[in-house]
């Protein structure tokens, strides 16, 4: 009876679908349903076919699994075919693109393959269920074996070898140039010396040894961000100096403190009365800055690990200074011994005052968050000015100051260009003139200093802009020590709409070019470009070109004809839609329907009402990292990121509406950022991104990479950094991802680069770019590291772990050392 009971149900049993072929034609549906609707939007924006049709054979699948026929998997295998088809037609084998376009299906597609649809579809079509379950067990596997052989490949990728180091040619160019050697026993100066090349002649650790560096001390600073009326951007950006046995370094909030360079301990610590209420852009310090002293006569000299002040300087006077810049807009002097103040220095009061002859004062929107470059006799000082709030900030004027007095020596105002002579008391200096917020480098024996420069605000909108913005915005100005006055300058973007203000400290070497050794300034852009100039008259070493750009700007507004490219470039090609990205393939549809909507036309398009994709962004192919010079090799190490943005102008109707600020306001006295009161424009701006926060655009983000300085050629190039702290979850996949920070290179032929987003510092073989260590980090280490040589013989590389507010990468007040074992 039980036999025969069974025979007679079963035919009652596939009457009607199963609960889970009910579901699944549910989730199929949907899904077609959502890629029908959104593929017909596509459509109508110009974009591809392809998702309307996958989300039409969803649902033909959908309602033929859900009357529980096995031909619904035939329908599901040409939706999986058709993708792989077309992904390989967009993207080849690529995982990462590949992924975001398959990942769904595939998933889906092994569910229906399994056992429980199985018996769900038997129970209606038992005849055929498995002739469709291993067409679709065919078409998965053939997605699998494309994503397998895709993980064996990197587009994009260069490979190549760099020329070994020439230290006989390079010492014979200093030599005739009188360029100063790299620095090895200390690091004098926040690029290791006035050249910025980051760069020591330190071998001790090399490609085969560089796995055995170990942590050899860890200080804590306790000075981490969140404090009441700290802006989103308040960093731990810091790189020390080593000056004999000491290492100096500047906190966020604008402690200095000096520690034994060998063991790690504090000898003392200086914390500045610091104004209170300030209208901060940024708060951070990327270093101080160091003047040997008149009795040095440029040699070093070494200070002794006791903080007692020398006896034979007067109390308050230092021969050997340090320099502080101060977020209120204060340059202090300290003693290196002691750090005391230096009383003689600024008229007895051991500081100077940025603020005097500025116009439109107000605290906090001035100062200098870079160490200002010191000489034989002078400082200069540049400064911060804020993005995008007025027309009517203050002025961007560089300025140069007695080494031992403070006082005013020359001022070099863009608005005012050839009036040098210091600033009479009664006056003001130029408002709203383009700044210079990064380093600048300087050679004295040519008697100039390097100035990058910024923007005249507002940064997208330039349509009254004034005749020295127009000319000196968004360049490297080379000027005359003695007078201030301008020698040469270059242009790295024309009329500039996209905050592409120069970023990074110029790197001064001498190239040796055929039989000619010539004084070379590499200034890197965040465009992309390494302009390779004389830095005698500014002229191209690597040549540059007038490319024809985007027209078509905002209203009251124009746009350069054309823009400069440099033969030496890492600008990442123009975006395509097929470049779009994603989670999924729904969140990958979003963006390349974003990407329809937005107005692009490659480099250099104009922002607009509309909304312009800018890309490279304004974080730049390259930041205040700058990038990392051999003299030796003649090559550079870098670090070039590629990420999008949204830029959109937004009519301004008066000058008190928050127009992008909204409800939001910043508490206290921190900035209105982008609203551009006395402008026509607010702008809003934001990173490309999908709706599930990832970036709209497929990765790698983030490379390092090596140049030929002389030929103009890319040496290598590969990805750089995980997702692993940028995810919900940990996985350390290698996408590749943006740095913020520069790296550093020795003579035994290591670089070491600590500002990826993931928290890590890894060395790396400069002759081929292969990653040889990597030590985890307790925070983010968005500084460049530095390396010298100890007491006890030892080459140390150190790092600042402190984190970045506005990357979101973890926070926090380490400097860490390390070392190879003590022998």
């Amino acid at each position: 009876m039980t036999r025969s009971s069974a025979q007679f149900t079963q035919p009652a049993e596939s009457s009607s679908p199963s609960a889970l072929l009910v579901v699944v034609a549910v989730v199929l549906g949907l899904a077609g349903l959502a890629l029908v609707i959104a593929g017909a939007w596509l459509i109508a924006l110009g974009g591809s076919w392809y998702y309307l049709v996958a989300g039409l054979g969803l649902i033909a699948s959908a309602l033929l699994l859900r009357r529980g026929g096995g031909i619904g998997l035939l329908f599901y295998a040409a939706v999986v075919l058709l993708t792989l088809v077309w992904v390989l037609w967009e993207v080849g084998f690529d995982w990462w693109p590949l992924a975001a376009r398959g990942d769904v299906f595939f998933v889906i597609g092994l569910f229906l393959l399994s056992p429980w649809v199985a018996r769900a579809l038997a129970r209606r079509d038992a005849t055929g269920i498995g002739r469709t379950r291993a067409v679709l067990g065919v078409v998965l596997a053939a997605f699998l074996l494309a994503a397998v052989f895709s993980w064996t490949r990197e587009p994009g990728r260069i490979e190549g070898i760099a020329p070994l180091p020439d230290a006989s040619g390079n010492a014979a160019a200093a030599a005739a140039l009188a360029s100063p050697p790299p620095p090895k026993d200390d690091w004098t100066a926040y690029g290791g010396t006035g050249f910025g090349q980051r760069y020591s002649a330190l071998d001790q650790i090399t490609p085969a040894n560089v796995g055995q560096l170990e942590e050899a001390w860890h200080f804590r600073t306790g000075d981490v961000r969140g404090q009441p009326g700290d802006p989103e951007e308040t960093t731990f950006e810091v790189t020390p100096l080593k000056i004999g046995e000491r290492l100096f370094l500047c906190t966020p909030h604008q402690a200095v403190i000096a520690l034994n360079a060998t063991t790690g301990e504090q000898i003392w610590r200086y914390t500045p009365d610091i104004q209170k209420s300030l209208a901060l852009q940024h708060l951070t310090c990327r270093g101080l800055s160091y003047y040997a002293g008149s009795a040095a006569q440029g040699a070093t000299p070494t200070p002794s690990p006791s903080p007692s002040p020398s006896p034979s300087a007067p109390a308050g006077e230092c021969d050997a200074k340090l320099f502080m810049p101060t977020a209120d807009g204060r340059v202090i002097a300290l003693s290196p011994e002691s750090g005391k103040p230096c009383m003689a220095f600024g008229g007895g009061s051991g500081q100077i005052d940025l603020w005097k002859n500025m116009p439109n004062v107000k605290a906090g929107s001035y100062y200098s968050t870079s160490p200002v470059v010191v000489t034989r006799s002078l400082i200069v000082v540049g400064g911060t000015v804020l993005d995008n709030v007025s027309t009517k900030e203050t002025s961007g004027v560089i300025r140069a100051f007695d080494v031992n007095t403070g006082a005013l020596v020359w001022n070099w105002d863009s608005g005012n260009p050839d009036e040098t002579a210091p600033i009479a008391a009664d006056r003001t200096y130029t408002v709203n003139s383009p700044n210079s917020w990064s380093i600048s480098s300087v050679d004295e024996a040519l008697g100039l200093v390097y100035v990058p420069t910024g923007n005249q605000p507002p940064d997208q909108w330039g349509g009254k802009r004034t005749e020295g913005a127009e000319r000196y915005s968004s360049s490297v100005v080379a000027l005359d020590l003695t007078t201030g006055r301008v020698r040469w300058s270059f242009q790295t973007v024309h009329h500039d709409l996209w905050d592409y203000d120069v970023p990074s400290q110029p790197s001064l070497i001498d190239l040796r070019v055929g039989s000619e050794t010539i004084p070379a300034l590499v200034q890197p852009t965040k465009q992309g470009e390494l302009f390779v100039l004389d830095r005698r008259n500014g002229r191209p070493i690597v040549p540059v070109n007038e490319r024809p750009a985007p027209q078509g700007a905002a209203t009251g507004d124009r746009t350069a004809p054309t823009q400069p490219v440099s033969g030496l470039s890492f600008d990442p090609p123009a975006l395509k839609p097929s470049d779009m990205w994603g989670g999924t393939i729904f969140d990958q549809l979003a963006c390349r329907i974003a990407f329809h909507r937005l107005r692009y036309e490659g480099r250099f398009t104009p922002p607009s009402t509309q909304g312009s994709l800018i890309y490279p962004g304004n974080f730049g192919v390259f930041n205040w990292g700058s990038i990392a010079v051999d003299p030796q090799r003649q090559i550079a190490f870098t670090t070039p990121a590629s990420l999008a943005f949204v830029s959109q102008l937004v009519p301004r109707a008066d000058d008190t509406t928050l127009y992008v600020q909204g409800k939001s306001r910043p508490n206290d006295s921190l900035p209105a950022l982008n609203e551009n009161f006395g402008a026509p424009f607010a702008i809003k701006l934001s990173a490309f991104t999908s709706v599930l926060g990832l970036p709209c655009q497929a990765p790698p983000w983030g490379h390092v990479a090596g140049a030929d300085l002389r030929s103009g050629k890319v040496i290598w190039m590969h990805k750089n950094g995980t997702v692993r702290d940028s995810s919900p979850l940990p996985l350390p996949f290698a996408m590749g991802v943006p740095n913020l920070g520069g790296p550093v290179m020795t003579a035994g032929g290591v670089a070491f680069l600590s500002g990826t987003l993931d928290q890590y510092v890894r060395g790396y073989d400069v002759g081929n770019g292969k990653e040889l260590w990597r030590s985890r980090l307790p925070a983010g280490g968005q500084a460049t590291p530095m390396t010298y040589r100890g007491s006890d013989g030892r080459q140390y590389v150190v790092v600042a772990a402190g984190g970045h507010g506005s990357l979101g990468t973890r926070t926090g007040d380490h400097v860490i050392a390390y070392a190879l074992p003590k022998r």
